[in-house]
Order: structure tokens, then C-alpha cells, then sequence
């Protein structure tokens, strides 16, 4: 792929006109196939990180963040930083992102009458370019760490142990299934006992991943390799949300889509979907879009 043609997809992305979030998600997917084409295989790398911090942004968005700045930790509007004690440096670049544009439409009298206490209703009307910066781009207050643990995910077993439980899947621990790790049954999932805490987090998300992604369509439209990539994803993204070091995810990921937009689109949002069922702590609730 030339360098001509991916610097006008970069120049398509970023023109100053809104983009459909369909259009955004295309053009987002197709340059970043054409990066680890070129060998940058640290693009998907970027991409799986930027999930795990900012998984209250749409799948577009995250893209977004993830193409224009790769080390964006904490993003935020210019008022939102200011609320929280920050200011935004001079001359920082934002990063462009899709906010919704949302109306009122007015119910007709007759249907107004009927129930006073309805009478219009909020509705999405498009989407409008925004723009949010970086914690780097700011100076002001500290601010508390989004992450409190680092190769060790402390409590964080016990609470993805409630959340598979939580769902009716059976969780036991069995030395018998050596030497994998972990398996997934379908409802029940057995752990290999004596891994350190971040293997054993790193496994059962691997593992939960399974149970909620591939069960009967998804389970027969994929490979079994492309679950096993789709399951390591989201134990990474997840493992990432929760401070943990974890490398495992691989750019030959890409590999396995040859060049498939689509296909690639879809793994991608699932591995997002399933990932953002894992809730982070209420403290960074303010960094949503």
C-alpha cells in the first residue's frame, strides 16, 4: 500500500466536514488494515489499549482517540478539565470526535392532552464534530489514578468471579485439565488452580469471554482460531483496564482477515461489546463522551 493512499484516507478522516459514524468506522478500519499491511504492528496494539481506557466511547470514537493520539490516557472536553481543576495547554491540538446533536420533538396537542406529563420527546438528530483532549495536554490539580493496581489484579478476581457467576456460569477450579489454563464448557468454565493472580484474571476473562462471545450464531460463523484471537483480545483490553502488563495480544491478529474490512469491523466491536460488560470503578465516570 502506498504512502500517497494512506495519507489521503488520514486527510478523508480528518476533513473538517462531519463524517456518518459509519463512514468514520470504515475509513478508520481501512487505514488501520493498511498500517499493519505496511508493518506497523503496533497498530492494533494501540487500538486494543485505547478500549481498555476509554470504553464509555462509542466504538467510533475509540477509533478516533486511538488514530490521532495512541498514548491518550484520560480524555476530556475543555469545560469538563476545567470543572475538574485543569486548563488545557495553549496551542493543544483536540482530538476530533462525533458528539450527538439531540432535539425535542413536540407531541401534536391531542396526543400532549392525553398525558400531560409526556409531552415531547428527546430525539438524535446527528452527529456534530467535537473535540476532547488529553490529560498530557493539561496542567492544573492532580488527579486520583485511574488504575490502583499493577501486575496484580487485587480484588478485581474476586468481583469478574461475581460477574461470571452473576450470569448464571458455573466457575470451579480443577487440576485436571491440565496443561491448558482454562476452559470453557458453555455455562461452566473450569480455572488450572496455583497461576499467579494476573494469569488467573488474564484466564478466567479469557475464558468469560468465550461464554458471552461465541455461543450459537457467532460460535458457527468463526473459526476456532479466530475465537481463540477474539477471547486473548478482550483478556487484553481488559487486563489493561485493570493496570495488569499484558503483551499477549499480537498484530498477526490482522493476519487471519486478510484484508477484510468488514470481517475485521465486526471482531473489533464485538471484542469492544464484551470487553465494556466488565465495569470499571465509579471514579472515572467523568471521562465519558
Amino acid at each position: 500500500m502506498s504512502s500517497r493512499a494512506t495519507t489521503d484516507n488520514i486527510t478523508a478522516i480528518d476533513s473538517k466536514k462531519p463524517l456518518t459514524k459509519q463512514e468514520l468506522i470504515a475509513q478508520n478500519i481501512k487505514l488501520l488494515i493498511e498500517q499493519l499491511e505496511a508493518g506497523k504492528s503496533d497498530a492494533l496494539t494501540n487500538y486494543l489499549t485505547a478500549m481498555s481506557r476509554f470504553h464509555n466511547y462509542s466504538f467510533g470514537n475509540v477509533l478516533e482517540i486511538a488514530r490521532q493520539m495512541p498514548t491518550a490516557t484520560r480524555v476530556a472536553g475543555f469545560w469538563t478539565w476545567k470543572n475538574m481543576g485543569r486548563s488545557v495547554n495553549a496551542g493543544a491540538k483536540g482530538i476530533r470526535i462525533l458528539a450527538p446533536i439531540v432535539g425535542v420533538r413536540r407531541k401534536k396537542q391531542e396526543e400532549a392532552e392525553k398525558d400531560i406529563t409526556k409531552q415531547n420527546t428527546r430525539v438524535l438528530l446527528g452527529f456534530r464534530n467535537a473535540y476532547v483532549f488529553d490529560i498530557s495536554q493539561t496542567n492544573g490539580v492532580d488527579l486520583p489514578n485511574l488504575h490502583e493496581v499493577s501486575g496484580d489484579p487485587g480484588e478485581n478476581i474476586n468481583r469478574l468471579a461475581a460477574f461470571v457467576k452473576g450470569r448464571g456460569i458455573t466457575l470451579v477450579y480443577n487440576p485436571n485439565i491440565a496443561p491448558a489454563l482454562g476452559m470453557s464448557y458453555g455455562g461452566r468454565i473450569a480455572i488450572l488452580p496455583g497461576q499467579s493472580k494476573a494469569e488467573e484474571f488474564s484466564t478466567l476473562v479469557h475464558e468469560t469471554a468465550h461464554e458471552l462471545l461465541h455461543k450459537a450464531e457467532r460460535r458457527t460463523a468463526t473459526t476456532k482460531t479466530i475465537r481463540e484471537l477474539e477471547a486473548e483480545a478482550v483478556a487484553f483490553v481488559v487486563g489493561k483496564a485493570v493496570g495488569l502488563v499484558n503483551e499477549t495480544a499480537s498484530a498477526d491478529y490482522i493476519q487471519l482477515y486478510q484484508g477484510n474490512a468488514s470481517l475485521l469491523a465486526e471482531s473489533l466491536e464485538v471484542i469492544q461489546q464484551t470487553a465494556t460488560q466488565w465495569k470499571k470503578p465509579k471514579d472515572i465516570s467523568a471521562f465519558s463522551c
